[in-house]
């Protein structure tokens, strides 16, 4: 007899990301129409100051051509309604075409120019486009790259980044959506000029034909951004997840731990909800589209009998009606450009506007402090009651810690997950700067000292290290190299015993570390510690800190490891923080965090036999 099977419980489905404050408001919300039209000198403003930035030479070619383009369509259609009077009166045909021939000369001249100014539009806008997304793409990276550290754990930050990447993508179209507008409304404004000269009640009938069609697409271009913010933080989540289970390096835990399926389940989830959002916007820009061209349709057809009613009528010539009706589609295909990519420009502004406020709150977060330099060698790092606050959290990541560290010692930092170790590192580095109490390298604050010194006296071995995609050498030297050889690069490759792992890669130091892209080798994940930690010994740093070092090592690794860190700790100040507490004897001192306090502080000897928590801790490590 077979037991029934049980039912599958159904995956829970993504969890919905509902933001609080300022970032829960929609930038349009308020916003009305009028308001939203007025965004347009603006945004065209700003693409011209920006392309100015980039290549001068361009801009004022695109202009020129612009102005060429207004001017030849002014030429044609004035032409045209000279031609038009011989060839439509009496009189011998080729009479009719000998008096009509200057003119339609001036026809053909205009027309060559105006294209000919387009082709050199064209290039002008060719030069101009690679290098500005480039350099808001560059720009974008540089602000994530210099904000303070704190501003990543501040709520809503990576979805504002989102934001602003969908800025960068839109800089790669602005330029031709910007120039075709302009291009568009210069014919526009050159034939209603015309259409006004031949009779001036051709020109508001045809305005108000098109000027429907305007408002229906600003308002649609509404509703898709309105559409785009509601998204933003599921399509950050789905990007995440495909990162997470596309990339090699993950491979192995999704395929073994099962995964696979309810990954796939989870994008998809997410990917539906996006698609749901915008499915729901369909009928609203349905009905912005039908109203529009109906109310568009109504006025054109108006136009139309007007301009048959004033020539049965008497009222414009015969050759007057036909020059009307090429200013009638000249202008009408010129409007409808202005509107289709007016309302593209419209639509471009309004990532821009994300995009330029996410780079201006990042400016506001670089960090803004003194200039002092901090020289090497360090000699004193001192703490004063310094307490941190991660940002949205009520107890303190460190509350209160003294601690001096002096040249030529090693201090360990023990503690169980979550005591506070990592942060106060990153408090003794600078990358964080205390809520209260101060941080001093030889006297100076790092509140006022200048970061860039201070990192450059500082060798960083993180708990979750770069596995860089770069050569052997560039992982090592983190393109800073200090001599033109590789000498010291392979001292310090020797330190952490990689000589024979590099030089059994197909290219030694040259071997690129991406085994995604073609040529490219993979490391163990001890082996890419070891590098980890041959980087911060190349750099010869005065403070070298090295944060669960050797967790991914093997023993005769791990050792090796640890000989290196006291041979050289003489001419630096070294912090260990680590969870196996045996190697905790190569320390001059020992603190042991606790919520964020220092609980215990002396040597291996005393704490061992002190009864506290780090006899405790180490009691259950060698009970494993």
């Amino acid at each position: 007899m077979t037991r029934p099977t049980a039912q599958a419980v159904p995956p829970p489905p993504p969890a919905e990301i509902t933001f609080s404050g300022h970032q829960s408001v929609n930038p349009l919300g308020q916003a009305g129409f009028r308001a939203l039209c007025s965004q347009l000198p603006a945004v065209l403003r700003r693409i011209c100051v920006m392309a100015w930035r980039i290549d001068r030479r361009a801009v004022v070619l695109l202009l020129v051509c612009q102005l060429v383009t207004g001017v030849s369509a002014a030429a044609l259609l004035t032409a045209t309604a000279r031609a038009m009077g011989p060839l439509l009166g009496s009189g011998a045909v080729g009479d009719r075409l000998r008096d009509a021939l200057p003119a339609l000369a001036v026809v053909a001249a205009a027309s060559g120019v105006a294209r000919a100014s387009v082709a050199l539009a064209t290039y002008a806008e060719r030069r101009i486009t690679p290098r500005l997304t480039t350099e808001t793409d560059c720009a974008l990276v540089e602000a994530v790259c210099r904000v303070e550290a704190a501003a990543y754990a501040v709520d809503g930050f990576a979805d504002r980044q989102e934001a602003a990447e969908m800025g960068v993508m839109r800089t790669h179209v602005m330029v031709t959506d910007a120039q075709r507008f302009m291009a568009a409304l210069i014919r526009m404004v050159t034939a209603c000029g015309v259409l006004s000269v031949l009779n001036p009640l051709m020109l508001p009938l045809l305005l108000l034909a098109v000027a429907p069609a305007g408002a229906g697409a600003v308002l649609t271009a509404r509703v898709d951004y309105e559409i785009h913010y509601a998204n933003i933080a599921d399509r950050t989540v789905r990007g995440m997840t495909r990162w997470w289970a596309t990339t090699p390096k993950y491979a192995d835990e999704v395929r073994a731990n099962g995964m696979t399926d309810y990954i796939l389940y989870w994008y998809r989830a997410l990917s539906e909800r996006v698609d749901r959002r915008s499915l729901s916007a369909a009928p609203r820009t349905l009905r912005i589209a039908l109203l529009s061209s109906l109310a568009g349709g109504a006025f054109l057809v108006l136009t139309w009998v007007a301009l048959a009613w004033l020539t049965a009528s008497g009222r414009i010539a015969p050759s007057v009606a036909a020059t009307a009706v090429i200013a009638v589609q000249t202008t009408l295909a010129a409007l409808s450009q202005v509107v289709m990519n007016g309302a593209a420009v419209f639509h471009t502004s309004l990532y821009l506007s994300d995009m330029q406020a996410f780079l201006d709150d990042a400016a506001a977060r670089a960090p803004r402090r003194g200039g002092t330099e901090v020289g090497s060698p360090v000699e004193e790092i001192r703490l004063e009651e310094v307490s941190y606050h991660y940002p949205g959290k009520e107890k303190p990541a460190v509350d209160g810690v003294s601690l001096t560290l002096r040249r030529g010692e090693i201090l360990a930092v023990v503690g169980v997950n979550g005591s506070g170790k990592s942060t106060l590192t990153r408090l003794v580095t600078g990358i964080h700067l205390a809520d209260k109490g101060r941080v001093t390298w030889d006297g100076v604050d790092l509140a006022d000292a200048d970061p860039a010194s201070v990192w450059r006296c500082t060798g960083l071995v993180p708990q979750i290290f770069a596995q860089w995609p770069l050569r052997v050498r560039e992982n090592v030297t983190l393109g800073q190299p200090r001599g033109a050889g590789d000498d010291e690069v392979w001292e310090s490759v020797d330190a952490v015993g990689m000589r024979e792992a590099v030089e059994g890669l197909p290219a030694g130091l040259d071997t690129l570390l991406a085994r995604e892209i073609f040529g490219g080798a993979e490391l163990s994940g001890g082996q890419w510690q070891r590098l980890a930690c041959s980087r911060a010994l190349y750099r010869r740093p005065p403070l070298l800190i090295l944060d669960e070092p050797t967790s991914q090592m093997d023993p005769r690794g791990e050792h090796g490891i640890f000989e290196r860190i006291k041979a050289i700790a003489g001419d630096r100040i070294t912090i260990v923080v680590t969870h196996r507490l045996e190697n905790t004897k190569i320390a001059d001192h020992i603190v042991v965090l606790e919520e964020g306090r220092i609980t215990e502080h002396g040597t291996y000897d005393g704490l061992v036999h002190a009864g506290g928590s780090f006899a405790d801790l180490l009691r259950l490590s060698q009970e494993r």
